[in-house]
C-alpha cells in the first residue's frame, strides 16, 4: 500500500497526515473515487476524475485540480508491480470546525493505492428493509458520507451474502451500495434509470455503451420486487466488472445466466481496447 496527501507521497500509509478537524473525518464532508487498477495501469481514470470533480461542485466544494491528483496517482504507481489492485481517490472540504459548517480552507486531497484480491465469479445478495432517498442533497454524488452503506453491507453479511441491493423511496430497485443491478426480465436486459437515485456508474455507462449493439438492454425503473421475476441478475462495477448473482435473498439464480454471459464476453473484449475510455 502506498499514500500520497495533498502533493507529499508518504513514507508510510501508517504515518500521521491529517488533522483530527478535517472535516472529512469530522462529518464525512468529503468526496471520494476509488479505480481499478490491471497490471499497473489505471482503468478508465479520466472518467473516474470526472465523475470526482462533479461530485465535488455537487457538494458546494471546488473543482479539484485534476493534473496534481494524477500526479498523486502516478506517484503512488510508482515502482509497484501491481498485477491486480484499486486507487482510492479522496477529496475533502479540509480543516473545519467539530460541526457541519465548514471552515473555508483549502481541500485535502488524497491518494491511495493497494493490493485487491479478484472478486469471484459469482455473488449472492440481499434486499434491505431501508431506502436510498432519491430527491435527497446528496443524490448522484459519491461521498464519503457512508456510515448508511456500511449498515447495509454488514446487514448482508450476517445474512451470508456480499451485497445489499436498495430500493428508492417509491419502492423501486437502485442499486446496490457498491454496484450497479442489471436483471434479464423476459429475455430483456434492464438496469435502473438515474432518476431512480442510483450513482451513475462508470461501468454501468460502459456495459450499457458498449453492449446496445449485441443486447437488448434498457434504463427502466421497476419496483424492488422484480428481483423475484428476474431470470438472472448481475453486479456491475469498479473492481466487480460484471459479476453474475447466484442467489436473490432465498431465491437461487442460474449464474451465470446466457444474457450476463454475453454481456460478461463482451466487456472481456472490449476493456483490453479501452483502459482509459
Amino acid at each position: 500500500m502506498r499514500a500520497w496527501i495533498d502533493g507529499r507521497t508518504l513514507e508510510s500509509p501508517d504515518e500521521p497526515a491529517l488533522s483530527v478537524l478535517d472535516h472529512g473525518l469530522v462529518v464525512g464532508d468529503g468526496v471520494f473515487e476509488t479505480v481499478k487498477v490491471e497490471e499497473g495501469v489505471p482503468f478508465a481514470l479520466e472518467r473516474h476524475l470526472l465523475r470526482l470533480a462533479r461530485s465535488a461542485i455537487g457538494l458546494g466544494l471546488d473543482a479539484p485540480d485534476l493534473d496534481a491528483l494524477r500526479s498523486g496517482v502516478a506517484s503512488c504507481l510508482a515502482g509497484q508491480d501491481l498485477v491486480f489492485g484499486r486507487i482510492r481517490i479522496t477529496l475533502t472540504s479540509g480543516r473545519g470546525p467539530l460541526g457541519s459548517p465548514r471552515g473555508g480552507g483549502a481541500p485535502t486531497a488524497i491518494v491511495v493505492v493497494e493490493p485487491a484480491t479478484r472478486p469471484g465469479p459469482t455473488t449472492s445478495v440481499v434486499s434491505v428493509p431501508w431506502t436510498r432517498n432519491e430527491r435527497g442533497a446528496l443524490t448522484g454524488l459519491k461521498t464519503t458520507s457512508y456510515a448508511e452503506n456500511a449498515v447495509m453491507i454488514e446487514y448482508a453479511r450476517a445474512r451470508g451474502a456480499t451485497e445489499a441491493l436498495i430500493p428508492n423511496t417509491a419502492g423501486l430497485l437502485c442499486e446496490g451500495t457498491g454496484s450497479n443491478v442489471f436483471y434479464v426480465l423476459d429475455g430483456q436486459l434492464v438496469t435502473p434509470t438515474l432518476e431512480s437515485g442510483c450513482l451513475a456508474g462508470v461501468t454501468r455507462a460502459l456495459v450499457l455503451e458498449w453492449c446496445r449493439d449485441e443486447v437488448d438492454v434498457v434504463e427502466r425503473d421497476e419496483p424492488i420486487e422484480v428481483l423475484q421475476r428476474a431470470e438472472e441478475v448481475f453486479l456491475v462495477g469498479t473492481t466487480r466488472d460484471v459479476q453474475a448473482v447466484h442467489r436473490v435473498d432465498e431465491r437461487d439464480l442460474p449464474a451465470p445466466g446466457p444474457v450476463t454471459k454475453l454481456v460478461a464476453s463482451i466487456w472481456a473484449r472490449q476493456a483490453p481496447l479501452h483502459p482509459e475510455p
